[in-house]
């Protein structure tokens, strides 16, 4: 089997050499050159032509963003994003994803050594998932279509994205990898009056505060970082912190918000699994699962507890998913009961929420 072809671009001499050793440490991984800056790069691109590019954000001459932009829209391939987990490096690497990066890691920290290891196995493990990932050419922004809401749901009269009664429909929703634009997509296509939706996305806690932004507005919903004790209401979306597991418990007729500081489970926190779990545990039947697009197995089994406790549950299908790595293991288990397209995970929530 042929090594992944890896192009390095960093405008630091020290990342450059501290990433092509890393990579260089594996064994199906082969680091055929590295660019100073973008203009270097795409010369590199056509001569030596790589199946996967790391990129810096912050370079001279032109800006990781500008290069990306004109890479998806002239020659998609797949990129991984190197960026640094500040507030404002969440916003750019968010436009990154947004614009068909496949993913991100956190910028080495070359005073660090006792984590480069567990670093070495992030990184190595996301280019592995990045040359298997689906790429597709950048395209102008589409309208979604919205779905027509639920008859005698809420009133015309009534306010948008807040103020409405509690409901017994909960939709339980985990994503990874691609599933920050696949969770976008799904909101868009949702009315205001949809049943409270929970989150759990891979993401770290410098990214919460800009992520739920990018949601709340693409959606008439309303999106917020879910807080403890929070009563979860329909027309809203509960994201989980960056740095917290999201529960769904019960307090009387109400659910709310649990956040828990556990461990991360799977390697992640928040985990799609604990997410699930409860969410099995205390809505049940009242409850519709949906996996997007992401990398391992993360709810997986879980989403299977869902099912079991008489929850609906959808998976996006493979040829819609960046990685199909947890809709396609929640599939193999018998987790989803419907398989269905990115463009129509919408209209399924809206046809089994009835």
């Amino acid at each position: 089997m042929s090594k992944i072809r890896l192009l390095i671009i960093d405008d630091s001499a020290l990342i450059r050499k501290m990433l092509t050793q890393i990579f260089n440490s594996s064994n199906d991984i082969e680091v055929v050159g590295s660019a100073v800056d973008p203009i270097v790069a795409r010369d590199k691109i056509k001569k030596l032509n790589p199946d996967v590019l790391t990129l810096d954000v912050e370079m001279p001459r032109m800006d990781g963003l500008t290069f990306l932009r004109n890479l998806m829209r002239l020659r998609p391939m797949p990129v991984v994003m190197i960026s640094t987990l500040t507030e404002k490096g969440a916003a750019v690497t968010l436009e990154a994803l947004e614009l068909g990066a496949v993913d991100f890691v956190a910028k080495p920290k070359v005073d660090v050594s006792n984590s480069l290891n567990t670093y070495a196995e992030d990184i190595i493990a996301k280019v592995r998932m990045a040359a298997r990932a689906k790429v597709r050419p950048l395209r102008g922004k589409q309208k979604v279509a919205q779905v027509p809401s639920f008859a005698n749901t809420v009133t015309q009269s009534s306010p948008a994205k807040n103020h409405f009664k509690t409901t017994d429909k909960i939709i339980a929703l985990g994503s990874s990898t691609g599933g920050t634009e696949a969770l976008k997509e799904v909101v868009a296509g949702l009315p205001r009056n949809t049943p409270a939706i929970v989150v759990s996305q891979h993401l770290p806690v410098s990214f919460s505060v800009s992520f739920a932004k990018h949601v709340d507005e693409a959606t008439d919903m309303t999106a917020c970082i879910a807080q403890e004790g929070q009563q979860i209401l329909p027309g809203n979306i509960y994201i989980a912190p960056g740095d917290q597991h999201l529960l769904v418990v019960r307090d009387g007729a109400r659910y709310i918000c649990q956040l828990n500081d556990g461990p991360p489970v799977n390697r992640h926190k928040p985990s799609v699994e604990v997410m699930f779990r409860s969410v099995a545990q205390n809505v049940g039947k009242n409850a519709i699962g949906v996996m997007l697009t992401g990398m391992g197995a993360d709810g997986s089994k879980t989403m299977l507890e869902m099912k079991q406790a008489g929850s609906i549950n959808i998976v996006q299908d493979e040829a819609s998913s960046v990685v199909w790595g947890m809709p396609g293991e929640a599939f193999k288990l018998g987790a989803a009961d419907h398989v269905v397209p990115l463009n129509k995970v919408a209209e399924k929530i809206l046809a089994l929420a009835k």
